[in-house]
């Protein structure tokens, strides 16, 4: 199997949705087990480095991405949220936004996009309870 479809079906599965038909997963699928769907990330950012080891903690400033630490700005926000909402995995949109993984996932959290269970790296800041989260935009 290509790369490319591997990547697509982890994706579908990981965003409880079915690769085949496009149907969304009930709620107590077996999909949708938050762990199933970090494992599912995680099988992504495995296939997507080629099974090379994640990059140690620690990494020198000069290997971040040029908007490391940048702030956001609301059109950036926007073409995020619409890249994501189109399937676009994380990594690509870390790479088309020229910041981290665990920027991109923490902005997804941020803008409901994606719910804090299903993020791979964590979150410096977890969303608070009650505050805006994927489960108030559906």
């Amino acid at each position: 199997m290509e790369r490319a479809q591997t990547l697509k079906i982890l994706n579908a599965l990981a965003h409880g949705v079915h690769p085949a038909t496009g149907e969304q997963f009930a709620s107590d699928s077996p999909y949708q087990h938050p762990d199933t769907v970090r494992a599912l990330f995680e099988a992504m950012r495995a296939v997507e480095s080629n099974g090379a080891a994640p990059a140690a903690r620690g990494q020198p400033a000069a290997s971040l991405p040029g908007n490391a630490g940048s702030r956001w700005t609301s059109e950036e926000e926007e073409r995020l949220a619409a890249a994501f909402d189109s399937g676009r995995t994380v990594d690509e949109l870390a790479r088309e936004h020229n910041r981290t993984r665990a920027a991109i996932e923490a902005r997804l959290v941020r803008l409901g996009k994606l719910d804090a269970s299903a993020v791979t790296t964590p979150l410096r800041y977890p969303p608070k309870s009650g505050g805006r989260s994927a489960q108030n935009n559906v």
